[in-house]
Order: structure tokens, then C-alpha cells, then sequence
């Protein structure tokens, strides 16, 4: 529902800049919490809400500034989510939408805080991290809908592609989250446990890796079909090509780290490919659907023999 308020408020383009800085720091916050626990910092600071019993800021030590470091910067995702949340409200035109949503992105955000206490509290429990990180993932698609949204005016988007292209997008969407899944398993039970201390799960390393590389192969192949599908509806396959590259070498890193041991370098790149690919395929879902238009839009037209759909994916 649009509100008839016109007066001095945030633009559609204005409002799209917030929600990006918002995307970035839930990025960024998944990037610093690997970093906490490939470098063995996931109990620096041993107590929560305070480091430890006695003081809310821990003295000097590596390992404990890089958890409370961790910490500060939840700190500032949850401003930067609010931030989003209250924008929404001074956006012209204002749209309850976007409202609702913006303000998912808060509560998701204070639900994080607490599993991150709880985390710190069962000593890394692989079942809360492994949460804490999926998560986050959940995050990213929130701030995802949020940003195609804005992107176009109030109502239901209009498919671009038929609904047969649209399931077999859907269904790539939901093996990329398998996958991520399968991926978070794989972690609980390798060595990277953040902790000495930690708990792993009592699995063999080498059947649940090769159960997570099984679901890599089928993602891969469902991404690969639809883009041939697409290019056979004379839909070019640059609106896959994207994630499909992205895709294998992320398939290539994670064969390379299992390999050599799983050394945390390599760990800390597998997981930014794995919120690259997890960006690539919301983006290429959500460009088979058209946002409405909306006085002062900002969505492009297409291009001279481009599509309204390759417009969305490319340009949005």
C-alpha cells in the first residue's frame, strides 16, 4: 500500500542507498565471524554480553579483540539495519512493504545477537554456529528482496518467463540453500572448530564432504540447464553465466582445500564465493520478475534488442 504522503522524505534512489550499506554490513559480518573462528578467536572473549566476568572489554590480546571485534561490528549491521527500517518510513512515496520487510531485517539482526551469546555460552556448540552462519544466509536473502522491492513500485511483480522457467529457477534457488546447508555440516565436523575447546560432530569428515560436493554437482546442474533452457527460449544464458562461473570455481576452491587439509586461508575464500553464488542466483531468480513502475522509477528501460528480462538482471 502506497501512503498518499508527498511531502519532504527520502527519494526511491536515496532509500536504495541505505538498503545497499545495510547489504554490505550483513556481508561483512559473516566475513569477521569466519575470521573469529579460523583464527581460533571463537572463545576469546569466554562470557557474553560482557568479555568475560569482570569486564565488558577485554584487555589487549589478539584473539580476544578479534571476537570483540566481531561483537562491535554487530553492533553496527543492527544500526545499519534500523537505519534501513526507519528510512523506509520518510521514503516518498512510502510503501508498507518495504516497511515490513526492512523491519524483518532488525528482528533477523536482534535474533543474531542472541544466537551469537547462546554460541559463546555452549563454547561453540557446531549446531549454534553452524545456525549463526545459516542465519546469516537468511539475512542476505531478506536484504536481497528488500533491494529488488525497491527496485520498482507497489503490486505483485509480473513473471518475465514462463512458469516452467520460474520452477526450475526456484528449484536452483533451494539446492544452493541445500547446499549451504550440506556446507555448514561439512564445517561442524572439520577442523576449523574456532576453539580447541569446541565439540565437533561426530561424523566422518569424508562421507559428509563428499555428501556436500554431491549437492554442488546437482546445484551446478540445474543452474547449467536452466541456462541452456533459457537460451532455447531465446533468453540469453549471460542472465546464468554469472552464477554458473562463479559456481565452479567455488566447486574447484573446495575440491583444492579438502585436498590439502582444509587450511583456513582457503576455508575464508570458499566462504566469500559461497555468499557470491548464494548473491548471483537471488539476483538471476529475481530478474524473471518486472516491479511494477512507479512515478519517478529508477528501473531502466531496455536497451535496443536487449529484453526486458536481460534490462532487470543486468542493469537492476
Amino acid at each position: 500500500m502506497v501512503s498518499g504522503r508527498q511531502s519532504h522524505g527520502v527519494s526511491p534512489q536515496r532509500y536504495l542507498r541505505v538498503v545497499f550499506v545495510a547489504a554490505v554490513l550483513l556481508t561483512l559480518i559473516i566475513f569477521t565471524g569466519a575470521a573469529v573462528r579460523l583464527t581460533e578467536s571463537g572463545l576469546g572473549c569466554e562470557n557474553w554480553p560482557k568479555c568475560t566476568d569482570e569486564k565488558l572489554v577485554p584487555e589487549w590480546a589478539f584473539n580476544s579483540w578479534v571476537e570483540f571485534g566481531n561483537r562491535l561490528l554487530s553492533g553496527v549491521v543492527a544500526i545499519g539495519t534500523i537505519a534501513a527500517a526507519l528510512t523506509a518510513y520518510r521514503r516518498v512515496p512510502r510503501r508498507t512493504d518495504l516497511i515490513r520487510w526492512s523491519w524483518l531485517l532488525v528482528a533477523l539482526v536482534a535474533a543474531q545477537v542472541v544466537l551469537g551469546g547462546i554460541t559463546v555460552r555452549l563454547e561453540l556448540h557446531p549446531l549454534i554456529v553452524g545456525s549463526h552462519f545459516l542465519l546469516s544466509i537468511v539475512l542476505l536473502w531478506n536484504v536481497a528482496v528488500v533491494w529488488f522491492k525497491a527496485q520498482g513500485g507497489v503490486g505483485k511483480p509480473e513473471p518475465l518467463v514462463g512458469r516452467s522457467l520460474l520452477n526450475h529457477s526456484l528449484a536452483t534457488v533451494i539446492a544452493a540453500s541445500v547446499l549451504l546447508i550440506s556446507g555448514t555440516v561439512v564445517t561442524g565436523t572439520g577442523p576449523n572448530s574456532g576453539d580447541f575447546r569446541a565439540t565437533r560432530f561426530n561424523l566422518d569428515l569424508e562421507i559428509v564432504a563428499r555428501i556436500h560436493s554431491l549437492t554442488a554437482w546437482t546445484f551446478l546442474a540445474l543452474l547449467v540447464s536452466l541456462a541452456l533452457r533459457l537460451q532455447r527460449s531465446q533468453l540469453s544464458y549471460r542472465l546464468a553465466q554469472p552464477a554458473i562461473l562463479a559456481s565452479v570455481a567455488q566447486g574447484a576452491l573446495g575440491y583444492w582445500q579438502f585436498a590439502t587439509g582444509v587450511p583456513p586461508g582457503l576455508v575464508m575464500f570458499h566462504i566469500v564465493g559461497a555468499v557470491t553464488v548464494w548473491f548471483l542466483v537471488l539476483r538471476m531468480h529475481f530478474g524473471m520478475y518486472r516491479r511494477p513502475r512507479e512515478v519517478g522509477g529508477i528501473s531502466p528501460p531496455p536497451a535496443v534488442g536487449e529484453t526486458q528480462y536481460e534490462a532487470n538482471f543486468l542493469h537492476g
